[in-house]
C-alpha cells in the first residue's frame, strides 16, 4: 500500500531539517571572513531567504540565479532557494558579461542574488539593464549595483512560512550550465530526487560524517558542487568556505581547521602539491582528495602522498550531476610505489553507489570486450542522470537515445570491470586513417618528469589530414619540444608522437578544464606541422 506514511517525497531539503535537529549549535559553515555559523543558523538564514523569495513572486520552477563566490550565501541559496519552489541557477564566477546575460535570459530568472563582490563582472552600472525581474545584493563588500535591493531590506518582506519542501520529487531543483568548452553552454536540468541520490552517493564514497570538515576548494557553482553543497550537510559535516581557489590559502585553511575532505579538479592537486612543497606543508590529519577530469601525475600524486593526501579519481559530467564513476581503492594500493599507483589512479573506475548501469559500447549499443583494448562510448544509465536540457528538445533526445544517457566520452573496459577513459569523442585526431586519442599521448607526455601539464589538439595537415601537437606546462627545469617528442617516441607508436610542442600556458574554464577548442585555434596559427611522414617532422619550441 502506497500512501504518504511511506511515500514522501525525496528533497535534500529534508538534510537541512536533520542537520538543525540534530546539530543545531555545531559549526555548520566556516564563512572566508572566519564567521562561523551554526546549523541553526544555517536554516534561519534558508528560512528568510526562501521566504522572501516567495514573498517576491517566485513559484514552482520559476528560476533564481545567484552569482557569489563560495560562501555561506550560496550555500544557503541552495536550500533557500529550492525551499522557496524555485529552481536554483547557480552562475560561474569568471564569464564574461555577454555570456551572464545569455543565461539570464536562456534560463528566464526572475531575481538574481548577486555578490557585491562580483557586481563589475555583469559589465553593467544599473540593475534595470539586467534581464530580470529584481536583483538582491548579497551581504558583503564590494560595490552595489544601482537599482538592486540591500539583502536586509529585502528580507524585511519575507512570508515566514520557511523551506517549504517539494510535492513532486521530479520537481526541477537546479538548472546547471555546461562549461562551454566546446561551444555555447546548455541548461542542464536538476530534480529534487536525482539531487537527493547524488548527495547520499557522494557522501557514502567520499566517507563523509559529523566528524567531516569540507574545505570549498571546488567552486560550488560547478554541478552544486558535485552535489556536496547538499551531501556535506545530510551527515553534519563542516564547510569551510574558500571563497575562490588559492593554493596558498587553501594549505593556511588546512593548517587552521581539522579539514579532512577537499576536491578539485587536477590543477588544485598540481598547485597543492607545489605550494605544500614550498611551505614544507604537512597535514595534521589525513585529508581525503577526490580528483575529478584527467589523472593527476605520478609526481604530483607522490608529492601530495608525503604532504598527507589521499587522492580518490572520480568521473562524471555536468549531465550526472557530478561524480558517477570512482576508482575504488583496492586492498595493498595505498603501499604501491607512486608510479604504479598513478597507473591505477589512471582509471575513472567503477559506477559510483547512485549509478545504476555503465556501458562502454558500440556504436550499436552493444558492450565491447572487457579487455582494456577495444573502445566504445561510455553510456550511464542513472536516478542521477539529469532530467535533460532547460527548452531544448532536440539536444535532450539526442543524448538519451537508445535508453543511454550518452557521454560523448570514450573508453575501454578492462577485465577487472574498470573503465578507463582514453578520450572526447571529438578529440580523437584521425591522421592517415589512423586514430589517435589525445588522453593517450598526454598520459605518456605527463609522465616526464618536468611536465606538469599538457595538452594534446590536432592540427590540419596537408598530406595526412591531421597531425597531434601539443601544449606544454613544466617545473621550469630546461627541456626542449625535441626532447619530449623523442620521450613520446620511445613509449608509443611513432605516429602518435606529436609534430611539435609548444610551451604556453593552457587555456582552462574556472572549474579546471583545458579549453582545447581554443588550443586548436592556436595549433592552427602556429600552422601545419610538416609535409613528411607521420612524425618525421619534429619542430619543438624551447622554453
Amino acid at each position: 500500500m502506497i500512501s504518504r506514511a511511506n511515500h514522501v517525497p525525496l528533497s535534500p531539503l529534508t538534510f537541512l531539517s536533520r542537520a538543525r535537529h540534530a546539530f543545531g549549535g555545531k559549526v555548520a559553515v566556516v564563512d572566508g571572513d572566519a564567521t562561523e555559523v551554526t546549523f541553526s543558523e544555517l536554516a534561519t538564514d534558508c528560512d528568510m531567504m526562501a521566504g522572501a523569495l516567495r514573498a517576491s513572486g517566485i513559484r514552482a520552477g520559476d528560476r533564481v540565479a545567484v552569482l557569489d563566490l563560495n560562501s555561506r550565501w550560496l550555500l544557503a541559496a541552495h536550500f533557500g532557494v529550492p525551499g522557496s519552489g524555485g529552481a536554483l541557477v547557480a552562475l560561474n564566477t569568471r564569464l564574461a558579461p555577454q555570456e551572464y546575460l545569455d543565461i539570464l535570459m536562456h534560463s528566464r530568472a526572475r531575481v538574481l542574488l548577486l555578490s557585491a563582490a562580483l557586481a563589475h563582472a555583469l559589465g553593467v552600472t544599473d540593475a534595470r539593464d539586467l534581464p530580470v525581474e529584481q536583483v538582491v545584493m548579497l551581504p558583503g563588500p564590494g560595490t552595489d549595483l544601482a537599482g538592486a535591493l540591500s539583502y536586509q531590506e529585502w528580507l524585511t518582506g519575507a512570508d515566514g512560512h520557511g523551506l517549504q519542501p517539494p510535492d513532486d520529487e521530479d520537481a526541477m531543483i537546479a538548472v546547471n550550465y555546461t562549461s562551454g568548452t566546446t561551444g555555447r553552454p546548455k541548461g542542464v536540468v536538476y530534480t529534487h530526487r536525482g539531487a537527493y541520490l547524488n548527495a547520499v552517493s557522494v557522501a557514502l564514497e567520499f566517507q563523509l560524517s559529523a566528524d567531516s570538515w569540507y574545505l570549498w576548494t571546488l567552486p560550488m557553482f560547478h554541478c552544486n558542487g558535485w552535489s556536496l553543497v547538499w551531501g556535506a550537510t545530510a551527515v553534519g559535516a563542516t564547510h569551510v568556505c574558500l571563497p575562490s581557489f588559492d593554493a596558498d590559502g587553501a594549505l593556511e585553511l588546512a593548517g587552521r581547521y581539522p579539514v579532512t575532505h577537499l576536491c578539485g579538479a587536477p590543477i588544485v592537486l598540481s598547485e597543492l602539491a607545489r605550494a605544500g612543497s614550498q611551505r614544507g606543508f604537512a597535514a595534521g590529519r589525513p585529508i581525503r582528495a577526490a580528483v575529478g577530469g584527467a589523472p593527476p601525475t605520478r609526481q604530483t600524486i607522490a608529492a601530495v602522498q608525503r604532504m598527507g593526501f589521499h587522492v580518490t579519481h572520480l568521473y562524471g559530467l555536468t549531465e550526472t550531476y557530478g561524480p558517477s564513476l570512482v576508482c575504488e581503492y583496492q586492498p595493498g594500493w595505498a603501499d604501491l610505489p607512486a608510479g604504479d599507483l598513478a597507473e591505477r589512479l589512471s582509471r575513472q573506475g567503477v559506477p559510483t553507489v547512485s549509478v545504476a548501469d555503465v556501458r562502454v559500447a558500440d556504436r550499436h549499443l552493444r558492450p565491447v570486450r572487457a579487455d582494456g583494448a577495444t573502445p566504445g562510448e561510455i553510456l550511464v544509465r542513472s536516478n542521477t542522470i539529469a532530467a535533460g536540457y532547460l527548452d531544448d528538445r532536440e539536444a535532450t533526445e539526442e543524448a538519451f537515445r537508445g535508453g543511454w544517457f550518452h557521454t560523448g566520452d570514450l573508453g575501454v573496459m578492462h577485465p577487472d570491470g574498470y573503465i578507463e577513459l582514453t578520450d572526447r569523442s571529438k578529440d580523437v585526431i584521425i591522421s592517415g586513417g589512423e586514430n589517435i586519442a589525445s588522453v593517450e599521448v598526454e598520459k605518456v607526455l605527463a609522465a616526464h618528469p618536468d611536465v606538469t601539464e599538457v595538452a594534446v589538439v590536432a592540427v590540419p595537415h596537408p598530406r595526412w589530414g591531421e597531425r597531434p601537437v601539443a601544449f606544454v606546462a613544466t617545473t621550469g627545469n630546461p627541456v626542449t619540444g625535441q626532447e619530449l617528442i623523442d620521450f613520446a617516441r620511445a613509449r608509443l607508436a611513432h605516429f602518435k608522437a606529436p609534430d611539435a610542442v609548444y610551451f604556453e600556458p593552457l587555456p582552462k574554464t574556472s572549474t579546471g578544464k583545458i579549453q582545447k577548442h581554443l588550443l586548436r585555434l592556436r595549433a592552427r596559427e602556429h600552422g601545419t606541422a610538416g609535409s613528411g611522414r607521420p612524425g618525421a617532422e619534429a619542430p619543438g619550441t624551447s622554453p
